[in-house]
């Protein structure tokens, strides 16, 4: 873990006392942040990511690791939370009206795999495929291993694994390979745009509703070794950006 390196306050009064002094009469939350060291500069795919939440109304925490967190297995051993916690952001495409391809995002539970059968009902996609890596950062903006559910050049369709409901606090990629934000699964839906589907193999465990989704399924289960992971963390749905 490393130093705080957010701009603004957490709007929860109980987060990060320790890295914030008292605002003087009259200032706003912004002029009242202060970080005990200087911060350093902001990535700007992370700046991107915390801006699409802000513009919701979200403060998110962006924890910087030493080490890549590239795949799921990475991400929960480094922060020592379940496999199930981890958000892959898996990117499929499909032929896109007058040429081209448009994107699908999914969003798994670390443990699970997309059935691309399932995936295909669901969108409505018959011709849905796992993009390459190449597609994946032009369509996204991002790299492989740092794709977030949002912050995106432009919107994505994006789909999400009933399964993350079974926790209270998920962990998704913020933008680089070693960036992760923690998120309750109602406000990374929200957050992300997303209709929550069953699109995994192998799915087992009764459906978990996350709330404000109808139609939620049944999910769980299947190893998807070797994909990206990101996620969110234990903590209310609005909290400061901070570097680890």
């Amino acid at each position: 873990m490393g130093l705080i390196i957010g701009s603004m306050l957490p709007r929860d009064p109980g987060l990060g006392a320790a890295s914030r002094r008292a605002c003087p009469a009259g200032r706003g939350k912004l002029a009242c942040y202060a970080p005990a060291v200087p911060e350093p500069p902001v990535h700007p795919a992370i700046r991107r990511v915390l801006d699409a939440a802000e513009r919701k109304g979200v403060i998110l925490e962006v924890l910087i690791f030493d080490e890549s967190t590239h795949t799921a297995e990475d991400a929960a051993r480094a922060l020592g939370v379940e496999l199930g916690q981890i958000v892959k952001s898996l990117v499929f495409v499909h032929p896109a009206e007058g040429g081209g391809l448009d994107a699908v995002l999914c969003l798994a539970s670390g443990p699970n795999r997309v059935d691309v059968a399932r995936l295909a009902a669901v969108s409505g996609e018959p011709e849905i495929r796992r993009a390459t890596a190449r597609e994946a950062n032009e369509l996204t903006g991002y790299t492989i291993g740092g794709i977030p559910p949002i912050g995106h050049p432009r919107p994505l369709r994006v789909i999400m694994d009933p399964d993350l409901g079974r926790f209270q606090l998920v962990w998704a990629a913020a933008g680089t390979p070693t960036a992760v934000f923690p998120v309750p699964p109602a406000t990374l839906r929200l957050l992300a745009n997303a209709h929550v589907a069953p699109i995994s193999q192998d799915q087992r465990s009764p459906e978990v509703p996350i709330p404000g989704n109808d139609g939620v399924g049944e999910l769980t289960g299947s190893q998807d070794p070797g994909t990206q992971g990101g996620g969110v963390a234990a903590g209310p749905a609005t909290t400061r950006a901070a570097g680890v």
